[in-house]
């Protein structure tokens, strides 16, 4: 049993596929870098082709070698999802790992193209809609995996069955939106290991979170007293991108691994440390909210999985 994990237990990735959303910075681009440096095939797959390949060039600058391609993706917009599946399925027959990555943090009140409160729409209708249609590509893979990257923040939010999507703003608070889409990210990992298991599937689905990381994730901190509080709170405690990203890598590739393990940091509260299994708030466990919102999410984006 491995005690304690660390990337030089990764073997060679040579000849497996990942796909790694929001790639080019952050906690994603640390992801990419790594998988690349162990011979996986990466695609980042990105909102902004010219930051992607910006941040390609820089792979490429470390990692000679690197093979590593960028791809667009807006997961603000359901036509973009489809056309990226769309493409990657032309052009690749296996999927091993899918890393969930992308994601907002307490943005000013929005809506996405499609009229989804932004932060529950990029972070989990987006990230269910690409799942769901690259899903006939993962379960064709030995041994694939599916990443769904949460937040320690799912601990202060639930769903909000009754207004999902703070219709015109009505009770719109940055952190409470930002908090619902993250213990969706949850629900959505647990009911699809659960189904999974059921049809007796190759694939694990399992979630991380990066604990307190410095990435342009929590840009949008100052701009109101409350975040603005957390974010100062948070840059006292807070690791680098790369040890932020080690709970997502250690779920994407630990041999030991279990479908519906979460991953985290080890130290106190979560917020630093070694990458370890943790536990997840009971909300997160409930399988009626996890079926309800399963449900809803495939009504809004008209996505089903051939499970």
């Amino acid at each position: 049993m491995i005690k304690e994990w660390n990337v030089g237990q990764i073997g060679d990735l040579k000849g497996k596929v990942f796909v790694v959303t929001g790639g080019n910075s952050g906690i994603g681009y640390e992801a990419v870098k790594i998988f690349a440096a162990k011979g996986a095939k990466v695609v980042m797959a990105c909102r902004s082709l010219e930051r992607a390949d910006a941040a390609l060039a820089k792979i490429i600058d470390e990692q000679e070698s690197a093979d590593v391609v960028t791809m667009e993706l807006d997961l603000a917009s359901m036509e973009s999802v489809r056309a990226f599946a769309e493409v990657f399925i032309s052009k690749y027959k296996r999927l091993d790992v899918l890393m969930n990555n992308a994601g907002l943090m307490v943005p000013p009140y929005g809506i996405t193209e499609d009229g989804f409160e932004q932060q529950l729409g990029v972070n989990h209708i987006g990230h269910f809609a690409l799942t769901g249609l690259l899903f006939d590509v993962i379960k064709a893979t030995p041994k694939a995996r599916i990443v769904n990257i949460s937040s320690n923040a799912h601990k202060f939010g639930g769903m909000r069955f009754d207004n999902m999507m703070f219709e015109n703003g009505k009770g719109y608070r940055p952190m409470k939106a930002y908090a619902q889409s993250k213990i969706a990210n949850l629900l959505f990992t647990y009911e699809l290991q659960r189904k999974v298991d059921d049809a007796g599937l190759d694939v694990m689905v399992l979630a991380a979170h990066p604990g307190a990381s410095a990435t342009n994730l929590s840009r949008h901190m100052e701009k109101n007293a409350v975040t603005k509080f957390f974010g100062k709170f948070a840059a006292s405690i807070m690791q680098g991108a790369y040890e932020g990203t080690l709970p997502g890598v250690r779920a994407s590739l630990d041999v030991e691994a279990v479908g519906g393990t979460y991953y985290g940091p080890g130290g106190r509260g979560g917020m630093k440390g070694k990458p370890v299994i943790v536990e997840s708030n009971k909300a997160s466990h409930s399988e009626p909210d996890a079926k309800r919102l399963w449900t809803i999410s495939q009504e809004l984006t008209g996505v089903t999985f051939n499970i």
